[in-house]
């Protein structure tokens, strides 16, 4: 059995072209996981075929071709660009001698070096777990089933068996406690869901500039960097807007094509936040060549958390790497926002974003004016509490004239108050 390698700081890529839309990669996106991974690229191996073979994936002369690719440049590890299954990651590396690494393996890795938080590390755990749940027998083919006799009587388990019953205990330890923390971040909802505070969730293809918009809004600080996955664990802030008030911003994990399942299942706490917003802030890099496509593939993985409902308001970000990018707003035939043009790098068209949240998230307001008796100065207080009236003045019989205007919502839960501690009817005090 070859050397098993902690890690592999230099690769070689392959990429195979596939003619069905839905097996393509792309060989660019690759290389920039690869860098954001941290490795060194030494040659990249490319090849076209109908189908991907059972065996090696690749056929066996390009298998060859890249185990010669191995031993020549020194390479520490093979990275493919399509998912691999244990068996052809297990023949691949008998025939290399060296680490075979799949997309979805590359990509968990990546995520296990951008945890931060105690949750993002659960997750992270959890998906890698379940992900090589299936490939532990690649590790052990050199134990044989424990030997019996005296002193040599073990429980009748491989090293294979007993690494499994580890692993599924270790899962179970990682599930009871992301349900915990599922629960606490339910729990932070609710309160904000009665509170009625709008939340906002910024959601878009990896590296779209999703954390630089986010540090622009709020001054959060947030990591942001040129880089696929640069934000791992979710951060929320509150956010002052006129007319509506308080809401919560929801910086989230950026989407990728063909984003791994264990990825999906494992971060369903934190992708719970995009689920249970009010309005997606889609962030697009304008400037990117693949922008449609990238599109399709966030709205596919919206529909497969079934967030694809959730209202969209789109940012066309990057805008001062485009010609005549100019910061403006567009709007859909309802008279609605749904684009917003701007540039988080430069802050050109944010005040812009904040306009198009106001009239996107603005409650239906309410106009009316009351004439109120001297004997109702506790609703006079709750009318200045809530921050509403407009203008006052005092009639010659002493009743007082109030202007107000405030949310349906407050509205509506106004008349219940007042109906329910003075037993009056507020729609009997409208001019």
């Amino acid at each position: 059995m070859f050397d098993r390698y902690e890690s592999g700081e230099q690769a070689i890529l392959v990429h195979v072209d596939f003619p069905a839309e839905s097996d393509r990669e792309d060989l660019s996106e690759l290389k920039l996981l690869v860098n954001s991974a941290g490795v060194e690229t030494l040659a990249v191996v490319t090849a076209s075929r109908s189908t991907p073979s059972s065996r090696f994936f690749v056929g066996s002369g390009k298998a060859e071709e890249i185990a010669d690719a191995v031993q020549t440049l020194g390479a520490q590890v093979v990275i493919f660009n399509h998912a691999l299954t244990p068996t052809q990651e297990r023949n691949l590396e008998k025939l290399c001698q060296c680490r075979v690494l799949d997309r979805t393996g590359l990509i968990l890795d990546i995520f296990a070096q951008r945890a931060r938080t105690h949750e993002g590390k659960l997750q992270v755990e959890l998906a890698q777990l379940r992900h090589i749940q299936t490939r532990l027998v690649r590790g052990w083919t050199h134990l044989e089933r424990q030997k019996g006799g005296i002193g040599l009587r073990g429980p009748g388990e491989t090293q294979l068996e007993t690494d499994r019953r580890l692993l599924r205990g270790r899962i179970k330890t990682i599930l009871a406690r992301l349900e915990k923390v599922q629960k606490q971040r339910e729990q932070g909802r609710r309160a904000r869901q009665r509170a009625e505070i709008p939340t906002v969730a910024l959601v878009g293809y990896t590296n779209a500039g999703k954390s630089t918009l986010f540090n622009r809004i709020t001054e959060a600080g947030v990591y942001a960097a040129d880089q696929l996955f640069a934000t791992l664990d979710p951060t929320l802030r509150k956010l002052e807007l006129a007319d509506v008030g308080s809401i919560i911003l929801a910086d989230t994990v950026g989407f990728i094509r063909h984003l791994p399942h264990e990825l999906v299942a494992a971060f369903k706490a934190t992708l719970q936040e995009t689920l249970e917003a009010d309005l997606l802030l889609h962030v697009i890099d304008i400037a990117d060549d693949r922008q449609a496509d990238n599109i399709q593939q966030v709205t596919e993985v919206l529909n497969e958390i079934g967030a694809g409902d959730v209202p969209q308001l789109w940012v066309c970000n990057k805008i001062d790497a485009i010609d005549q990018g100019e910061p403006r707003i567009d709007y859909d035939d309802l008279g609605k926002p749904s684009r917003v043009w701007l540039s988080a790098q430069t802050g050109s068209g944010i005040d812009l974003l904040q306009d198009a949240l106001v009239q996107r998230l603005r409650p239906q307001m309410v106009d009316v004016s009351l004439r109120l008796p001297p004997s109702m100065g506790k609703l006079r207080g709750r009318l200045y509490a809530l921050n509403s009236v407009q203008q006052e003045q005092v009639y010659e019989d002493g009743q007082l004239g109030l202007a107000v205007r405030m949310s349906s919502v407050d509205w509506q839960r106004l008349c219940k108050q007042v109906a329910e501690d003075d037993g009056a009817n507020l729609q009997g005090f409208v001019e």
